[in-house]
């Protein structure tokens, strides 16, 4: 008998490291080969664990809620192999102390260029003599957001022995920043650890004996810290334009039967708003834009993500990478290859970095319009409403006349740090023109 260490792989380039949420097979439990063994969670999405092995289960090395780190050793499993060496197919265990530390924190997408302070409020962390263990993306965000060792050492702590996660980070930081800037943090306490860094700071509220006490799971845990630090952030600004797309909706209906009988897909008005989008955002480069201080980065590829509800009620944000190079039948292909595999908990960490524009379909749930909080560090978003029949004034060469027609609003909302009215309204009404003037007979 031989025993295989199970690793926990690399899940892509900007993840370091997972949560244990469950375990999927218990100690003599049998496994074959491509059996899901541990259910895992990054910042950015939830995935399974599958054993490239067949064997038994003999031991489990990390607790539900505990933190491993990529290429560590998370299951010993026996196998009916001889036992001559360790069985390691996966990448070797990192050697922490030497792990080259990231020029920018790892976090969810687009937070390598979070704004940075142009002076250090205080001086770089450095390696504590305590014994309290600090990961590398954790020491990181403490040297970006300028917090000491003093201060680190305070933050109440919810992983494994009370080490801190990204999640007390940025709770830490929501509060530190943003809701009581005029007070510094209070210090760690043993009543303070038992609450989620994001709500330790709350007043004592009342309840009814009819309420109910719903905890938040870690993703709406991380989208809630990830929207307060975007509104503390950016200077938010909407604007509003109405487009005529009854020429685009009897299009898709002439279309839609013969494009899936020709492409095997469902063509849906996602990528056909994509598609104006990236066209949009080459007239206007400046809104595919993020900010580093006072800096402007302005981003070579467009990358659209693609806001998408989970069937848990949780959104996520995949991208679709350089989709001004997709024509409309590779859009399709990935907007649906996307949402299918966010429906089914598919999706990899990658699928969900390095977006530079954000695209929210809020029409689906029957939303007129809306006004969505920018996804950081993006300076744009694009909502796009339902798409109703209304009584519209039409300018004819005898007159003005009144048509129903298909209308719909489109709302972006932008950074107004770098992001004037006339380029955001100037951006929505390019937006709106190219869906307005849809030719009726184009070929796909």
């Amino acid at each position: 008998m031989a025993k295989y260490q199970l690793l926990l792989p690399k899940m892509g380039e900007s993840v370091a490291e997972a949560t244990v949420i469950s375990w999927l097979k218990n100690p003599g439990d049998k496994i074959d080969a491509d059996d899901a063994v541990v259910e895992i969670a990054t910042d950015k999405v939830d995935s399974d664990v599958p054993s490239p092995v067949s064997g038994v289960l003999v031991e489990q090395l990390f607790k539900k809620d505990e933190v491993v780190q990529v290429g560590s050793p998370i299951a010993i499993i026996e196998t009916n192999e001889a036992e001559e060496e360790p069985v390691v197919v996966q990448e070797p265990v990192m050697d922490l102390e030497h792990v080259p530390e990231p020029e920018t924190p790892v976090d969810l997408p687009g937070l390598d260029q979070l704004p940075k302070a142009e002076t250090p409020v205080a001086k770089p962390v450095v390696q504590s003599s305590t014994v309290r263990f600090y990961s590398p993306l954790v020491r990181n965000i403490a040297n970006q957001e300028g917090i000491n060792q003093a201060e680190l050492d305070a933050i109440p702590g919810t992983g494994a022995e009370g080490r801190v996660t990204k999640d007390d980070m940025l709770g830490y930081l929501a509060n530190r920043n943003g809701m009581q800037p005029q007070h510094p943090a209070p210090a760690a306490t043993p009543q303070s650890q038992t609450l989620h860094p994001a709500t330790q700071y709350s007043a004592p509220r009342s309840l009814s004996g009819g309420d109910e006490i719903i905890e938040m799971d870690r993703m709406r845990r991380l989208i809630s810290d990830h929207m307060v630090m975007s509104t503390h952030t950016s200077a938010h600004v909407t604007s509003f334009v109405e487009a005529d797309v009854t020429n685009l909706v009897y299009w898709r209906e002439k279309v839609k039967s013969k494009f899936e009988g020709k492409e095997g897909e469902k063509i849906t008005f996602t990528p056909i708003f994509i598609e104006a989008v990236a066209k949009a955002i080459a007239d206007f480069p400046m809104i595919n834009v993020s900010v580093n201080g006072t800096q402007i980065i302005k981003k070579k590829d467009i990358n659209i993500g693609m806001a998408t509800a989970l069937p848990n009620g949780n959104l996520i944000v995949p991208v679709i990478r350089r989709a001004d190079t997709l024509n409309l039948v590779g859009l399709v292909k990935a907007v649906n290859d996307l949402a299918g595999r966010a429906r089914n908990n598919k999706l990899k960490p990658d699928d969900a970095a390095d977006g530079t524009f954000t695209v929210t379909n809020i029409g689906m749930f029957g939303n007129i319009m809306g006004t969505p909080i920018i996804n950081q560090p993006q300076v744009a978003i694009l909502a796009i409403g339902t798409i109703k029949k209304k009584p519209a004034v039409l300018e004819t060469p005898t007159g003005d006349v009144i048509a129903i027609r298909h209308m719909m609003y489109l709302s972006l909302s932008y950074d107004h740090r770098v992001v004037d009215g006339s380029l955001g309204g100037s951006f929505v009404k390019r937006v709106a023109d190219y869906l307005e003037n849809w030719d009726l007979n184009r070929e796909v």
